[in-house]
């Protein structure tokens, strides 16, 4: 995943409570286990004018110019609820989207982002309001600034509001890393107490049989 730090972006406003995954991305857009593809059927049901079709629909945000680029998204209350289909998080990072911004989020989706190098930012409703009121103005002017080095988020009026996210999941954005690679950075100590370990209980560590006592057995 690509580590982030500090990001300064435009920021498509979807204000709208309990946004599932099947809205971010429908079943009927899901025809692999890839985490790439996904992109087109991001918001397919709002973001085109028929099902199944790919004309989009002027009305909905990602399809303004005036959001064109943008990294941000601003949503609301609950957003990601629904399945724990992780196509979700592919589909919005394959977008583009590196964080977004929410009153609260469903847990699994939430876990899903930092896993997928998106950042998760839990932001009171009032303050997402005011965000999103102020990048309408001018949305490529008016730019919405998060940043993982001093955890806070700042809008176009430059009033910097501080986020929380555990140790863990920040150093896993900020880095780059996903769970695997979170456990690898550990790989010199896992080896050393496996080692010393199997000096202490020999007995729990199995050793195949060679071919030859194999075949002496049968």
């Amino acid at each position: 995943m690509e580590p982030f730090s500090r990001l300064t972006s435009v920021a498509a406003p979807l204000v709208r409570a309990n946004v599932d995954t099947d809205a971010i991305i429908p079943s009927r857009e899901i025809r692999s286990v890839s985490k790439t593809g996904l992109a087109d059927g991001l918001f397919a049901g709002w973001r085109y004018t028929e099902i199944g079709g790919r004309t989009p629909d002027p009305a909905f945000v990602l399809n303004d110019p005036a959001y064109a680029g943008a990294q941000i998204l601003l949503g609301g209350e609950n957003f990601g609820c629904g399945s724990s289909r992780e196509h979700a998080a592919w589909a919005l990072a394959e977008y583009g989207f590196r964080a977004i911004v929410a009153p609260s989020f469903n847990p699994i989706f939430f876990n899903n982002c930092v896993r997928n190098g998106i950042v998760p930012v839990v932001l009171a409703a009032e303050r997402v309001a005011v965000l999103a009121a102020a990048v309408a103005e001018d949305p490529q002017g008016r730019r919405v600034t998060v940043s993982l080095e001093d955890m806070r988020i700042a809008g176009p009026d430059g009033e910097p509001t501080p986020f929380e996210l555990g140790d863990e999941q920040r150093e896993m954005l900020r880095h780059g890393l996903d769970a695997i690679d979170l456990t690898l950075r550990w790989r010199d100590e896992i080896a050393a107490f496996r080692q010393a370990d199997r000096s202490r209980r020999p007995w729990i560590y199995l050793t195949a049989p060679s071919p030859t006592s194999r075949s002496e057995v049968a």
